[in-house]
């Protein structure tokens, strides 16, 4: 509907205009200058909204009717007639000029704040590093505030090109080194910017803008360089480059500090499951090994990287319940009776219970560590669940923590030779484990060996 009403108001804004015109032509040919002059204004008035060359249509319209005036009716006119000719022409020029400079502003900055929107909520929906990066040289790209640019940021301590536009761009993912051969610390020096635009040749990089990039607590995360043949960039493309980088800081200082907490909670998973097995495997090992199995059958089952972070943990953690087990009945070398395999068996549901508190583990995580013993059948425990009941990560973490326990001594049994321990699975497929998990499993152990022949 707006676009249906906004044509009809043209048209009638420059039916007026040229009716103003017509009445400045027939001011002249009855020589009234008060009508010359107010037809005039009134069509400078209209003229102005149309914007565009539209702007010059008074102008033009009175400086031929002052000339008609003196050539066609030979009209001699006083000295102040003509400054006051001169004063009308020059003030709707200055007006004209101004309202065009108004207008290239305000097109700007309706096109900075539909970019700075648009580009927010794609920085919004982005969940890493990369994708923040993607989405910002797409915001640079729609400020059109330069036609070269690149984004540098750091990646494991060393400053490279993550993204660029225009001359930047064949220089994308390239290290920024010192060309001096200087061994200071390259996030702390000032030359970063310096390395950068060396790349470009003298005349793409006639003016220049560099602008910092800062997370939480002033966290220095990279630059945003800007560069361009022509003019200086006016205050304020520097003042909406400084207020994306803001927001860019922001956004990424947040990632960063989640995957900094991420990459935390995982150490410390990991020491407390190093820990852990100490009580139940003497040889030591058992967790990384099932943590590198399970990840490996997860990413052949196509699992995305939260799940297999889940995998991890649980893998981490599947046994912590066992830490409120007797060492009698841990160590016991015998089998044992219906008393201890209780006292056991309790240890998932334990270790379930001790994790409620830490609220950033996943609910996948949860569920391995309390029904990485359930059967496919319906015989396992603590809940008896059978089949696609039981989660898909104790599922999977229930093949690969019964494969190590076998090719691994125990106290109660020696270690099993790795294809005995294969066949053991290929016989309980369907009943004690997941038979779909299971094939993928033996054909993924069975490439292993052909690559390790193959080696």
């Amino acid at each position: 509907m707006s676009s249906q009403t906004a044509a009809p108001s043209s048209a009638l804004l420059i039916l007026v205009a040229l009716a103003a015109a017509g009445g400045v032509a027939y001011g002249v040919f009855v020589s009234n200058t008060a009508l010359i002059v107010g037809m005039t204004v009134l069509c400078a008035a209209f003229a102005q909204q149309l914007g565009g060359a539209w702007r010059w249509l008074p102008i033009v319209a009175y400086a031929l009717a002052f000339s008609a005036q003196l050539v066609v009716l030979r009209v001699r006119p006083e000295l102040w007639s003509l400054l006051g000719a001169l004063a009308l022409i020059l003030g709707l020029g200055l007006l004209t000029i101004r309202q065009s400079a108004q207008g290239r502003e305000s097109a700007w900055l309706r096109s900075t704040v539909k970019a700075l929107e648009e580009g927010s909520v794609k920085l919004g929906e982005a969940r890493d590093a990369e994708a923040i990066i993607r989405a910002g040289i797409v915001i640079l790209q729609n400020l059109r505030v330069a036609p070269h640019f690149a984004l540098v940021a750091y990646r494991r301590g060393t400053p490279m090109i993550l993204g660029a536009r225009g001359a930047f761009e064949p220089f994308i993912e390239q290290a920024i080194v010192p060309g001096d051969n200087d061994s200071r610390s390259v996030q702390a020096d000032h030359w970063v910017a310096e390395e950068v635009l060396a790349l470009l040749r003298r005349p793409q990089r006639k003016t220049q803008l560099v602008v910092n990039i800062y997370g939480r607590a002033t966290q220095h995360l990279g630059l945003i360089l800007l560069t361009r043949e022509d003019r200086d960039f006016a205050p304020e493309e520097k003042s909406v480059v400084e207020s994306f980088a803001r927001f860019l800081g922001a956004q990424l200082g947040q990632v960063y500090a989640i995957r900094e907490l991420r990459d935390a909670n995982d150490l410390t998973l990991k020491a407390l499951g190093a820990a852990l097995e100490h009580r139940d495997d003497d040889t030591g090992g058992h967790t990384q090994r099932v943590v590198t199995l399970s990840l490996r059958l997860a990413a052949r089952l196509g699992w995305d990287d939260g799940r297999l972070t889940a995998v991890r943990w649980g893998a981490y953690l599947h046994d912590l319940g066992k830490i409120a087990v007797p060492d009698a009945i841990l160590h016991k070398r015998g089998p044992l009776d219906a008393h201890e395999r209780a006292s056991m068996q309790r240890h998932v549901t334990l270790g379930y219970d001790m994790l409620q508190d830490l609220h950033f583990l996943p609910a996948e995580t949860l569920d391995l560590v309390r029904y990485h013993h359930e059967r496919w059948d319906g015989a396992g425990y603590p809940s008896g669940l059978r089949g696609q009941d039981i989660p898909d990560t104790a599922r999977l973490f229930s093949i690969i923590d019964v494969y190590d326990a076998l090719v691994n001594a125990r106290p109660y049994k020696p270690a099993w030779p790795r294809e005995r321990a294969l066949q053991e699975l290929r016989r309980q497929s369907g009943s004690q484990f997941d038979p779909q998990f299971v094939d993928a499993f033996l054909r993924m152990m069975s490439e292993q060996d052909d690559v390790s022949l193959v080696r």
